[in-house]
């Protein structure tokens, strides 16, 4: 028993242990023939031909339909500004009380002086007699209908064009941003659209579709602690956001989330292509067609798109091939890849 655990169980470790090491060897350096798998100075040639995909240019129906992430909102309150300079003079309303466009809110009174008359008697004595001033009065009126806030009190001075009251509509609005090639596809936008909000009513159709630019300017007061000092400084950015109205009679409530879908038109048997294979989106792009030799850059004219594919309005025709994907182009000379050379070969 001492024999076989201080000298042949070592060895027949060391002999397992040996022979591991060979078939590491073997799979690493030689192949099943006991030859090396190729001769490291001879070039390994590609066994498969490769070539670039190709569709073929057909005709169907396309609908530009665009579907964003949108918001509910409150309309912001209208706000009523004087139109003269004077004092307070008489509060038509309260605050929070509920009002119809046109309704008046206060009164603002302006005091102009008048000359003192003269009084001649018989006997021809001058009398000058103070004359009251003349009272000036001007009415502001609701913007709009709903509910009022007061921003001035009685017998206060305003100026003209000062803000004295706001009326809050208690409406809301549906707004989501939009990318730059939906703004394409929204150019001839229609004047509604369809919205469907998360854990409210069944989808509505709301009205008044505008796009507008909303500007969040960067704040001076919060730089960015890791931005670097010597980067050119930006004023701010804006975000496109395109809002409909949502329709009396409709529940919802600021804040909540869901989505709008907005159909710009359709286009009914017309040249399709895949948006893959077109350099641009709106109203020109270029194509790369398919003959005996190398694609050839074609321009054409662009339609409506649904995203995915793009109607051609001219400068194809249908059966005619093209590449599926845009051709990328060489490296310009001088650009050095990531294996240290140049695009000429040079290092």
């Amino acid at each position: 028993m001492s024999f076989a655990r201080h000298i042949l169980f070592p060895a027949l470790r060391l002999l397992v242990w040996a022979v591991i090491a060979a078939a590491l060897v073997k799979l690493a350096f030689f192949n099943g023939a006991g030859g090396l798998t190729a001769d490291p100075g001879v070039p390994v040639e590609p066994g498969g031909v490769f070539t670039d995909p190709v569709v073929t240019v057909g005709t169907g129906t396309v609908t530009n339909t665009v579907t964003v992430d949108a918001t509910v909102t409150a309309d912001p309150a209208v706000e009523a500004r004087a139109t003269m300079e004077g004092t307070v003079g008489y509060l038509a309303v309260a605050a929070g009380d509920r009002v119809e466009v046109g309704a008046p809110l206060l009164e603002i009174r302006q005091e102009v002086p008048r000359e003192p008359l003269e009084i001649t008697d018989a006997e021809g004595n001058v009398t000058v007699v103070e004359q009251a001033p003349r009272v000036r009065r001007s009415t502001v009126t609701a913007p709009v209908a709903g509910t009022v806030t007061l921003k001035v009190l009685l017998d206060q001075q305003v100026s003209i064009g000062e803000a004295v009251a706001a009326v809050a509509p208690g409406t809301f609005s549906v707004a989501g941003p939009l990318s730059a090639e939906e703004q394409y596809r929204l150019l001839d936008a229609p004047s509604e659209a369809t919205i469907e909000v998360r854990g409210g009513p069944a989808p509505f159709t709301c009205t008044g579709l505008s796009t507008g630019t909303e500007v969040s300017p960067a704040s001076p007061a919060s730089p960015d602690p890791f931005a670097d000092p010597f980067a050119e400084q930006t004023p701010g950015s804006g975000t496109v956001q395109v809002s409909c109205a949502v329709p009396a009679g409709v529940t919802v409530f600021a804040g909540l989330a869901g989505t709008m879908t907005i159909t710009a038109g359709e286009a009914t048997d017309v040249l399709l292509v895949p948006v893959t294979a077109v350099q641009g989106l709106f109203a020109t792009g270029n194509v790369w067609t398919v003959g005996d030799g190398e694609p050839v850059k074609k321009a054409v004219g662009l339609g409506m798109t649904d995203g995915q594919m793009v109607q051609v309005t001219e400068g194809l025709a249908e059966g005619e091939e093209i590449l599926e994907f845009i051709p990328v182009g060489d490296p310009p000379a001088g650009v050095v890849g990531p294996d240290g050379l140049t695009a000429d070969g040079t290092v």
